[in-house]
């Protein structure tokens, strides 16, 4: 009877060896998924998932349908229908979209996912998405260049704000081992956003690495802080927010202050930085271009370049005309405004054109078509970086 058992056990144990050394067999012979594809015309998406009823794709290249949302009615991608394979893999082959830099995701039972084998991804805020990144004209300065500067997470005391916080700082290729001085562009993000948007989002490091590369910008430092007041840093640190209501007239312009009284006197301290007005910059879009736009008018002189994106002049501004003539009186070398034509800001930056024109302050408003996006954002630092500091 005992050697039955153990018969039993053996024969047991070898079935399942082998089992699992097939399994084991059959994922190493399995091809590799490659998703996304990107052809000369086509680009095919795939996922894995045998066992999934409907998987749909949704991104920045897929059709938009109208919707009603808090900003008015919208455009918003639709979802796609992927097809499933007799081994369960779902995939769609698209027309190549006009090149650009798209995030998506996939719909799995109406579940929204990354694409697991994709590792190029970008954070949103709470939110990592997939990345499609097509090449051509438009965006060959969002790929990595020859010579690629250094992007630091920099930890600074903030006397105005009360905390330690923490800024992105950017310093393009070779500043470590060179005795030159630099200027310094000071970069803002918009609402939603952390000192992590401009380099994730907007491709800050490789777009000034491609134009400094090309000879078209000036070897730049570019300084990206969290524009949220009541935060040390960006939440994926988990770190607590302070009590500070950033919302209440009192504290309306506390981080505007802090830029001038906080963040730049550290850069000029802690780098090689040529530390006077004419090598200074400041830009930066929605809530930023807001601080921006504050920036230039509470301290005339300290930038002399300034370049608001996506925002203009919100509600009531009495002083506003007191406000521009003191930057005027003050001088500035550019003020370069931009916004796209169906942003829902758009009719604010037209009235921030206006009043610069009624007090005869010379700029530049540029115009682009599409709305509130980042696609619109990249074009602007692309097109702006090469006029600073010339």
């Amino acid at each position: 009877m005992q050697l039955k058992k153990l018969f039993t056990a053996l024969v047991f144990l070898a079935c399942f060896s082998i089992g699992h050394a097939q399994e084991l067999t059959n994922f190493m012979n399995r091809e590799p998924i490659i998703s996304p594809e990107i052809g000369e015309t086509e680009v095919t998406f795939r996922f894995m998932a045998p066992k999934a009823d409907t998987v749909k794709i949704t991104g920045g290249f897929t059709p938009t349908v109208k919707m009603k949302t808090s900003f008015g009615e919208m455009d918003v991608p639709s979802a796609l229908d992927l097809t499933k394979d007799e081994k369960g893999l779902w995939s769609i082959t698209l027309p190549l979209p006009e090149p650009e830099l798209y995030t998506y995701s996939f719909i799995v039972d109406g579940i929204s996912v990354n694409d697991p084998t994709n590792t190029f991804m970008q954070r949103d805020g709470s939110r990592y998405l997939s990345v499609l990144l097509v090449p051509g004209e438009k965006t060959e300065n969002y790929f990595e260049a020859e010579k690629r500067g250094n992007l630091h997470q920099v930890w600074y005391d903030s006397p105005t704000l009360k905390i330690n916080r923490r800024m992105f700082v950017y310093t393009p290729y070779g500043y470590e081992t060179s005795n030159k001085d630099y200027p310094v562009l000071y970069l803002l993000h918009g609402a939603g956003g952390d000192e992590d948007a401009w380099s994730s989002m907007g491709r800050t490091r490789q777009i000034l690495d491609n134009l400094i590369e090309k000879g078209l910008a000036e070897p730049m430092i570019c300084v990206m802080p969290n524009g949220n007041p009541n935060q040390m840093a960006a939440q994926t640190t988990q770190l607590p927010v302070s009590e500070m209501d950033f919302r209440d007239p009192a504290n309306r312009n506390n981080y505007v202050h802090s830029i001038v009284n906080d963040i730049v006197p550290y850069i000029e301290k802690n780098y090689r930085v040529i530390a006077d007005p004419d090598h200074r910059a400041i830009a930066g879009l929605s809530m930023g271009g807001g601080h921006t736009i504050a920036t230039a008018n509470e301290y005339p002189g300290k930038f002399q370049y300034i370049c608001p994106l996506s925002m203009g002049i919100w509600g009531e501004q009495p002083d506003i005309d007191e406000k521009l003539q003191g930057l005027k009186k003050a001088g500035y070398k550019l003020y370069w405004l931009a916004c796209g034509n169906t942003d829902f800001v758009y009719e604010s930056a037209q009235k921030l054109d206006a009043k610069l024109t009624e007090n005869k302050l010379e700029h530049t408003f540029f115009v682009t078509e599409g709305g509130h996006t980042w696609a619109n954002w990249r074009v602007y630092l692309n097109t702006f970086a090469p006029l600073l500091f010339k």
